[in-house]
C-alpha cells in the first residue's frame, strides 16, 4: 500500500510539474513581462529530484543536463546582445533540461514558429486602438509599442507541445 501510494505520487509529479511550470511561466510572462527566477530554479531542482525515478541511464541524464547548459549559454549570449530577456534565457535553459538533447531542436523550432506568430499578432494588436474595457495594466503593457514580446509564452507553449514526446510522459504511462 505504501509503495503504491509513493508510485502514484511520483507519477503525478512526473506528469504535473513540467506542464504546470510551463503554464505558470507563460501566464506570468504574459501579464508581467517577466519570468520569476524562482520558477526556473524550481523547474531545474524538480528535474534533479524526479530524474532518478525515470530509470534513465547516466549518459542520457548527462544529455539532458547538456541541453540545459547549452541553452543557458546560448540564452545568456542572446541576452547580452539584447535579443531576449534574462528570464527567457533562464526559462529556455530550464525547459531544455526537461526536454533533453534529442528533442531540443524540435522544441526550438516549434518555439520559434510560435514566437514568430506571437510577435506578428502583438505587432498587429499594437496598431489597433485599445477599447476602454481592455485597459488593464498588463494589457496596456502588451499594447505599448515600446515593450518587448513576452517570449516565455512561446517557450512554454512549445514545451507543452513537446511534452508528450519526452521521457517523462513515457515513464509515467509505463508505470500506470
Amino acid at each position: 500500500m505504501r509503495k503504491s501510494r509513493a508510485s502514484f505520487v511520483t507519477n503525478m509529479l512526473l506528469l504535473a510539474v513540467f506542464p504546470l511550470a510551463m503554464i505558470f511561466g507563460a501566464l506570468w510572462d504574459l501579464t508581467t513581462m517577466t519570468i520569476p527566477n524562482l520558477l526556473t530554479v524550481a523547474l531545474a531542482a524538480m528535474f534533479a529530484v524526479l530524474v532518478p525515478f525515470t530509470g534513465l541511464p547516466l549518459p542520457e541524464i548527462a544529455l539532458h543536463v547538456a541541453a540545459g547548459v547549452a541553452m543557458l549559454i546560448v540564452g545568456m549570449g542572446m541576452f547580452a546582445f539584447g535579443w531576449i530577456g534574462g528570464g527567457d534565457a533562464k526559462f529556455v535553459a530550464a525547459t531544455a533540461l526537461w526536454i533533453g538533447w534529442y528533442d531540443l531542436l524540435g522544441y526550438l523550432l516549434i518555439a520559434s514558429i510560435i514566437g514568430g506568430a506571437l510577435t506578428l499578432l502583438l505587432l498587429w494588436f499594437r496598431t489597433m486602438p485599445l477599447p476602454l474595457f481592455m485597459q488593464r495594466e498588463w494589457i496596456l503593457r502588451l499594447h505599448d509599442r515600446n515593450t518587448g514580446i513576452p517570449y516565455g509564452v512561446a517557450l512554454a507553449a512549445a514545451g507543452l507541445l513537446m511534452f508528450p514526446e519526452t521521457v517523462w510522459l513515457k515513464v509515467a504511462a509505463h508505470a500506470a
